[in-house]
């Protein structure tokens, strides 16, 4: 007899697990299905994402602030890395995540299947296993959480040597001589950031023109101005149409805006642009799930398929791909599952946030989409490089910027780019969400001195009130 359950979440990642969590919490009966086949659980985000890539990145800033110790008075011999214990350590960090995930579920009583999940109709389940056997498990709700996967991008076919994608560039066993990466939204920034602080010559190419092109364009400016600093090159609205392997590198070519031809050779190519919902062999084609043109699935603002009890959340819909999203959604989902009141998600106060270096963190519209939306717009700016505590750390490139609109004083997006940025957006995140105007953050006392103090006098200066500038 199939074993019987209120939902079963098809994915573990961020989505999928914190779902399984919070429905068991509300007193659902919850199994979860991951076709990872050593059993880990964390989905690309714990696995081949968020978690190993900050794990770098973090080693790489430690790294390069260890390269400037003379400037705070600290002598050190000879400064070298270890690339095979830098990468032990990321491994390290992400098998505990995992294990943290398993942890979660048997704390929670959660019910996982090792094996793949196809959906066989509604209220049935199939879970394969990789000796080939087969389970039915009944569900009343089924949530596809699995996420997504590297699309392949005709002419830049990679081999995970020359050519590597995102997946493959964090299993790398030395570090590059040279470096071409292809799209400049935060998986190439962030992996550029990381190489190039371990000695790597890396160039960005972006066919838009300017570098992580969802950000404000003064943060755009900043990174840019920033990364030439560091010695990394950003080439901008230029699109490559060719690639070619030599023995020892990798050449590609293509024209800029102005129909300039561009060729860049370099030891490897990282494409950092392209993903897709992963839906392949789930049996959406047993229900009445749609699926749109781009590949994704249709949903209501609840999360809801056309099938009635199969619910999408994270990567395979139209929202943004983003973790923290992803968690929210499959919480929203299964405490309507147990009866409780619930909003849609307010998209607008979704936080981006890029670990690069600097870090570049936003929330809400960007300046030029207030002004497009009608609004009459007052800006607050406040650099770093006039922040005590900023000084003192040493990281004095960026801003804190805020977008608000004159009538009500209503902050309409916070960007931030500089030290410990992802951190300081909750912050904003927070005071948005209350509706706050500039007026009012601006008043808030921000303790003395940190980096902190950058949004207050930010929201000060949308009314020209500044005063450390």
């Amino acid at each position: 007899m199939a074993e019987k359950f209120d939902v079963t979440i098809i994915g573990s990642g961020p989505g999928g697990y914190v779902a399984a969590v919070r429905g068991a919490q509300m007193g659902l009966k919850v199994a979860i299905i991951e076709k990872e086949k050593d059993a880990r659980l964390g989905g690309t985000c714990g696995l081949r994402g968020c978690i190993p890539t900050k794990a770098l990145l973090m080693a790489a800033h430690l790294y390069e602030k260890a390269s400037h110790f003379e400037e705070f008075g600290i002598k050190v011999g000879k400064l070298d890395y270890d690339w095979t214990q830098v990468q032990k350590r990321k491994a390290d960090v992400v098998a505990k995540n995992s294990a943290g995930v398993s942890y979660l579920m048997k704390k929670n009583k959660v019910t996982v299947f090792n094996g793949f999940g196809k959906i066989l109709s509604p209220g049935k389940v199939e879970v394969s296993y990789e000796a080939g056997n087969k389970d039915t498990i009944e569900s009343k709700n089924v949530i596809i959480a699995t996420g997504s996967v590297v699309r392949p991008i005709p002419g830049f076919e990679t081999d995970g040597k020359q050519v590597v994608n995102s997946d493959h560039i964090l299993e790398l066993e030395n570090v590059p001589k040279s470096m071409v990466v292809v799209g400049s939204g935060a998986v190439g920034v962030e992996f550029a950031s990381v190489y190039a602080r371990f000695g790597c010559d890396v160039t960005v190419v972006e066919l838009l023109d300017r570098v992580v092109p969802i950000e404000d364009a003064d943060v755009s400016k900043q990174l840019e101005r920033s990364f030439k600093k560091q010695g990394i090159k950003c080439l901008t609205g230029v699109k490559l149409d060719t690639m070619k392997k030599l023995k020892n590198s990798v050449k590609v070519s293509g024209k800029d805006s102005k129909g300039k031809e561009v060729a860049l050779e370099a030891e490897m190519l990282l494409v950092a642009v392209g993903r897709m919902p992963y839906l392949e062999g789930l049996g959406l084609e047993n229900t009445k799930v749609k699926v749109n043109e781009r590949g994704v699935v249709e949903v209501n603002e609840y999360c809801e398929t056309a099938e009635p009890g199969v619910f999408a959340i994270g990567d395979v819909i139209n929202t943004p791909w983003l973790a923290h999203l992803a968690s929210k959604e499959g919480i929203m989902v299964v405490e309507k599952l147990a009866g409780k009141t619930v909003e849609p998600i307010n998209l607008n106060l979704v936080p981006n946030c890029t670990y690069c270096d600097p870090e570049v963190a936003s929330v809400g519209m960007t300046e030029e989409k207030a002004k497009a939306a009608g609004y009459d717009v007052k800006i607050g700016k406040f650099p770093f490089s006039a922040s005590g505590k900023a000084r003192i750390i040493g990281e004095t490139d960026g801003f804190v910027k805020i977008v608000a609109e004159k009538k009500y004083d209503e902050v309409l997006g916070v960007h931030i780019i500089g030290p410990h940025a992802t951190e300081l957006l909750a912050e904003a995140c927070v005071a948005m969400a209350l509706e706050t105007t500039a007026d009012e953050l601006g008043r808030v006392i921000h303790a003395h001195p940190t980096v902190s103090e950058a949004v207050m006098e930010a929201a000060e200066g949308v009314h020209d009130l500044t005063i450390h500038m």
